[in-house]
């Protein structure tokens, strides 16, 4: 799980999938370690990544994150490619519990939040998620319409 420690000048967020938990029905999530290159780190460091289209698979024994874009790095002397395939790494329990739950449940993995750690190691946390139909995505909006308006009554009704 993430630690959102305010006062950790190392913690910061690069990217957020805000669109994810509206999509799909979030079951559970991990944080998991993401293989990078320098130019990759340091394109990340000046806060220039996009999670919001993109997803992950279980391909050959090995968790690959997929379209994810990460901006070119100005100064680099061999710079990276913007959209490809990056490895994530995850135990090898989580990894078969990850396409079981892929392959025989048919849900899907989702990156929810690309952050640097309190160590300064950039981190991904990924959620196990079941697609939401439209009817659900009106009744999670309506629910969250109510909680407003019940909030506002309560602050003018004292």
């Amino acid at each position: 799980m993430a630690k959102k420690d305010k006062s950790d000048p190392n913690y910061k967020v690069i990217a957020e999938n805000r669109r994810a938990r509206f999509d799909y029905a979030i079951e559970d999530d991990i944080e998991c370690g993401i293989v990078l290159t320098g130019s990759e780190v340091k394109s990340l460091r000046e806060n220039s990544a996009n999670v919001a289209e993109s997803y992950a698979e279980v391909v050959d024994g090995e968790l690959w994150l997929v379209n994810s874009y990460i901006a070119p790095y100005d100064r680099a002397m061999f710079s990276h490619l913007e959209r490809r395939r990056r490895k994530l790494l995850v135990s090898k329990r989580e990894l078969a519990r990850l396409w079981n739950d892929t392959q025989r449940k048919g849900m899907t993995i989702v990156p929810l939040v690309m952050y640097f750690n309190h160590k300064g190691f950039v981190k991904l946390k990924i959620g196990i998620a079941k697609g939401k139909k439209n009817h659900d995505k009106r009744a999670s909006e309506a629910k969250r319409d109510w909680g407003r308006q019940k909030q506002r009554l309560l602050r003018h009704g004292e």
